[in-house]
């Protein structure tokens, strides 16, 4: 059997071209097709953070989702781009729920992300940092590099390969190697 990433699947892109336009049965048929994907990805994310994170991968995944689909038009472009909305979607839930969260707490545990799965997707990591401080790291990434800030939402977020990232932002894949090495070099020391 082929292995084979909704991300990577062509009709997404017809999909979403046909909810622009009107269709609301192209919705009915595109979640089933990215549902498992994100809801993946969010599980990913979560996972070992459960200090003040009351936040689950479906929980997640639904109200991206919401957000995603509210009445808004958004000009999909294909595939990717919905992955890298839906990724940018996620990673704004994930810290605002923390920070409502710490908020009600006042002094609750802090929720924290390591640092190599940060820099490194599915490896695990001993070194941690917050989600707040990431967050504003990656902020600041994207408004000195943004092209690179869009590298690591592709790569970490969104889970995309780097031929998949290489494709979505339309440049080689050395050159996505070569960012990606810069941003895990750049976070790491604004983190440390």
């Amino acid at each position: 059997m082929q292995d084979c990433s909704a991300s990577d699947n062509p009709d997404i892109t017809r999909l979403l071209r046909q909810h622009r336009n009107g269709d609301a049965e192209a919705l009915h048929q595109l979640i089933p097709q990215v549902y498992q994907e994100l809801r993946r990805l969010a599980q990913f994310h979560l996972k070992g953070n459960s200090a003040g994170n009351t936040l689950q991968p479906t929980t997640l995944v639904h109200e991206a989702f919401l957000q995603l689909f509210n009445g808004q038009q958004i000009e999909w472009q294909n595939r990717a781009h919905f992955f890298q909305i839906a990724g940018k979607q996620k990673r704004w839930l994930v810290v605002d729920h923390w920070r409502q969260s710490q908020a009600k707490k006042r002094g609750g545990a802090q929720l924290t992300l390591s640092l190599d799965e940060i820099v490194e997707p599915g490896q695990a990591g001993q070194r941690s940092t917050d989600l707040i401080l990431l967050d504003q790291a990656l902020s600041q990434l994207e408004l000195l590099h943004p092209r690179v800030g869009k590298v690591v939402e592709l790569r970490y977020f969104v889970g995309l390969t780097e031929a998949q990232t290489a494709e979505v932002l339309a440049v080689s894949a050395r050159t996505i190697r070569r960012e990606w090495a810069f941003a895990k070099g750049w976070l790491l020391g604004q983190l440390q």
